[in-house]
């Protein structure tokens, strides 16, 4: 009877042991994601939001509001490239999930290049 008891208990052990390692391989710890990416990508939504406000505030106002857009555009490019060098130095962390890095160098590399592509379409 107690032979039971402790063969279903060592049983019940082994079973959190490989629930706790999941599909991990070798029984790896599970990776935490890098806290300069996650850094990265709040930068990246910031930008990405306020760069539709600018193009939405431009088209409602038809073109009248060029310095409050122009200074703002610029706010949204200094803040692109401060996420994106965010994002490169999230790849020195070791250890880590790189997926948010990789997410904020895309999303901020792609709103920078609009938003430049925007200010060379406007000076020409």
């Amino acid at each position: 009877m107690m032979r039971i008891g402790r063969e279903k208990e060592r049983a019940r052990e082994r079973d959190k042991e490989r629930k706790k390692r999941g599909n991990r391989k070798y029984g790896q710890a599970k990776l935490k994601h890098s806290k300069k990416g996650i850094m990265a990508c709040v930068l990246s939504a910031v930008v990405a939001i306020l760069f539709i406000a600018l193009i939405l505030t431009s088209f409602l106002h038809k073109g009248q509001s060029q310095a409050i857009i122009g200074s703002f555009g610029l706010f949204a490019v200094i803040i692109a490239w401060i996420g994106l060098v965010t994002a490169v130095r999230g790849f020195r962390e070791r250890d880590k999930n790189y997926i948010t890095c990789k997410v904020g160098i895309g999303v901020n590399g792609m709103v920078l290049l609009c938003l430049i592509a925007t200010f060379i379409r406007g000076i020409v």
